[in-house]
């Protein structure tokens, strides 16, 4: 096995030497949730979200979540797990309505957990959550049937639709992956 020739070692700002195997990376991955537009309605009335990053190949999704009085998210599955931070606000489960998760609250959700989330209507702020989600949510309407999948993929295309529709411009979120085949040397 070669190693492709670099320019010299890499090293850290004060001069020390990376591990060989160090990601070159030129740039931190960084995104200012200030200067990104909160994409509105999007997964239903008073459900607005920013991109943070979509890995559509790994599957996850981080979205910093806006939940106007009122809001709900229909019952849904989730094939992966989910960390949420609740930053403002106030919101619940439906089946946990003596759980409450406030301002300061961190949730983990396991993988194959079913829920409803739902914002008191009574709330004086909008709530806001930063969700980390491993996978997809399968998502059912109030009779129990399918209704559908939200995952990194259609959190893609719903930012690039609603973007264009809402004339927000291009939304900036970090990627991740890079599908495709490498074809080693003859």
């Amino acid at each position: 096995m070669t190693l492709a020739a670099t320019p010299g070692p890499a090293t850290t700002a004060s001069g020390s030497l990376l591990p060989l195997v160090a990601l070159p990376q030129s740039e931190l991955l960084t995104v200012d949730t200030n200067e990104t537009p909160l994409i509105k309605d999007a997964l239903g009335p008073g459900v607005h979200f920013k991109p943070l990053r979509l890995d559509l190949e790994l599957g996850e999704w981080v979205v910093l979540a806006t939940f106007a009085p009122g809001a709900k998210i229909p019952l849904h599955y989730h094939t992966g797990v989910v960390d949420a931070w609740t930053m403002s606000g106030c919101w619940n489960y439906v089946e946990y309505p003596d759980q409450k998760q406030t301002a300061g609250s961190y949730l983990y959700e396991p993988g194959a957990s079913v829920h409803t989330l739902n914002c008191p209507e009574d709330n004086t702020e909008d709530t806001v959550v930063l969700f980390r989600v491993s996978g997809a949510n399968v998502n059912f309407n109030e009779d129990g049937t399918y209704h559908s999948v939200l995952d990194a993929a259609m959190i893609k295309h719903l930012t690039d639709a609603l973007a264009a529709e809402q004339n927000l411009g291009p939304i900036d979120y970090i990627g991740g992956g890079a599908a495709g085949r490498t074809v080693g040397d003859a």
